[in-house]
């Protein structure tokens, strides 16, 4: 019989919907789950019981009085969603996953936190991150590393680690993350889920957090691409003060409703090289790559491979503003010690760096959205590369404290493909469509036009039928 938790998030809110489900039942299933579990994962840094027991009871109540009234309820009513620790909850802790703000508690909420309370859902916790977000894995000073259930020893990627990992060990039924530089589609690729970093300005950042380069955006990690796009639809749309729009859906359209239908015939350009000169990409990320280009012309779609030239100066422009980015947290003087060395190691590097040295990078990211638009999404409807280059990491495999320049080429080498994305503002998702003989998911990447994350939900939705992932569950994942 299945449990509460293997139901997915549409279904949960279905039965929510209908009277069969009780969101008190739900949100204690999981912290039940949390409290038993989360020690050998590192999935949350905090976790706010007392405050999704009061949110479900409240949910409980709504829910009784909307079906004796025949109207109807939000979204995602009843149904849990933990929220990253880069992002503000008023009133509760929101670390950054640093030592540095071990103690600080925002007053104001971001404008996705606006959303997710309108939408109903129930706040179990904020997930584990890493330090200001910075690097691609998950491990900092407040909490244990966030692991990949599918292997304990393994990282669960980063920075939304946490959000990740909470999903995939069932958790929580689906959970916000942000991306910066793949920091949604590192951890869903880690942890065998499905992960969407929409069109820039898709959803708003704010009112505190706004990211003045355009790199960063929020997003979902689920089980299924209907719980993502579900949840996409909840997050999406512009608050005041919101710098970027990513165009609007058809009236009366949401989504949810794309994870189901037919893409029709796409033309899909392959890219396996990875685009950082002196990367090898894994033999196990190639054999994923080749699976899923072999799977879309399997489905009707034409299909073909291309090379494009290789250089430093996506590197070269993302790593100068990722620093700038990484001076942006004040700290104060007496706090610097608390810091990560790579922390220490970026923010030091940003503060070097000019503002015609921050605009030209910038000015190159502008340049490279160009180029893609005009050279492939011209003659292609989407692109499909590897997420990674290698499979998930060791546990503290991508560390390196006393070099933290290395450290910072070891992630550039990890994840060549993800930061394009981040970089031209357009959607990307990651699937995980394949497994080692080990039993490690080996996720790949979509990439589509800016604005055109339905289009990524219809064809993830087509290869999520042709092959089935949300079945599968970790098998070294005791209870």
């Amino acid at each position: 019989m299945a449990e509460l938790h293997d139901l997915t998030a549409v279904e949960q809110a279905a039965a929510i919907r209908a009277g069969t489900l009780s969101p008190v039942e739900l949100t204690e299933h999981y912290l039940a789950r949390i409290d038993r579990l989360d020690a050998s994962l590192g999935a949350f840094i905090t976790t706010t019981g007392e405050i999704a027991r009061k949110q479900a009871a409240r949910a409980e109540e709504q829910a009784v009085a909307a079906r004796r009234e025949h109207r109807g309820l939000p979204l995602l009513h009843g149904v849990p969603v933990p929220v990253k620790d880069l992002n503000f909850v008023a009133g509760v802790r929101s670390t950054l996953g640093s030592a540095a703000y071990a103690e600080h508690v925002p007053d104001t909420d971001d404008h996705l936190v606006t959303r997710l309370r309108a939408a109903g859902t129930i706040l179990l916790g904020k997930t584990n991150t890493p330090e200001f977000g910075l690097p691609s894995y998950t491990e900092n000073r407040l909490a244990p590393p966030a692991r990949t259930p599918w292997d304990l020893t393994r990282s669960a990627g980063g920075s939304s680690g946490g959000a990740a990992a909470a999903v995939a060990a069932g958790l929580a039924p689906l959970a916000q993350g942000s991306d910066g530089g793949g920091s949604i589609r590192i951890p869903a690729s880690a942890c065998g889920l499905f992960g969407i970093k929409p069109s820039r300005g898709r959803v708003s950042l704010g009112p505190v957090q706004h990211d003045v380069t355009g790199l960063a955006v929020a997003g979902p990690i689920a089980r299924t691409v209907a719980d993502a796009a579900l949840l996409l639809d909840v997050l999406s749309g512009t608050m005041p003060g919101s710098p970027f729009a990513a165009p609007s859906l058809p009236p009366g359209e949401t989504f949810a409703a794309y994870a189901g239908r037919d893409p029709g015939r796409l033309k899909v350009a392959v890219l396996p090289e990875p685009p950082v000169p002196g990367v090898a990409l894994h033999p196990d990320c190639r054999a994923a790559l080749d699976s899923a280009a072999a799977l879309l012309s399997g489905l009707g779609h034409e299909v073909a491979e291309l090379s494009v030239p290789v250089d430093d100066s996506i590197r070269d422009a993302f790593g100068t503003v990722w620093a700038v980015l990484a001076t942006m947290y004040p700290v104060a003087p007496q706090d610097e010690q608390l810091l990560m060395p790579l922390t220490r190691y970026l923010r030091a590097r940003g503060a070097t760096v000019t503002a015609p040295q921050f605009a030209a990078a910038l000015f190159g990211f502008r340049a490279l959205g160009q180029l893609v638009a005009d050279l492939v999404l011209s003659a292609y409807d989407v692109i499909l590369t590897p997420t990674l280059a290698q499979p998930p990491s060791a546990i503290g495999g991508l560390r390196h404290d006393d070099d933290p320049a290395a450290e910072f080429e070891a992630i550039a080498h990890f994840t060549p493909y993800t930061p394009l994305y981040n970089a031209t503002g357009q959607p990307a998702v990651s699937l995980p469509l394949h497994w080692t003989e080990e039993g490690l998911p080996i996720g790949v990447m979509l990439g589509g036009r800016y604005g055109e994350e339905s289009t990524l939900i219809a064809l993830s939705g087509q290869l999520e039928r042709a092959r089935p992932w949300a079945g599968r569950h970790p098998e070294v994942w005791a209870e």
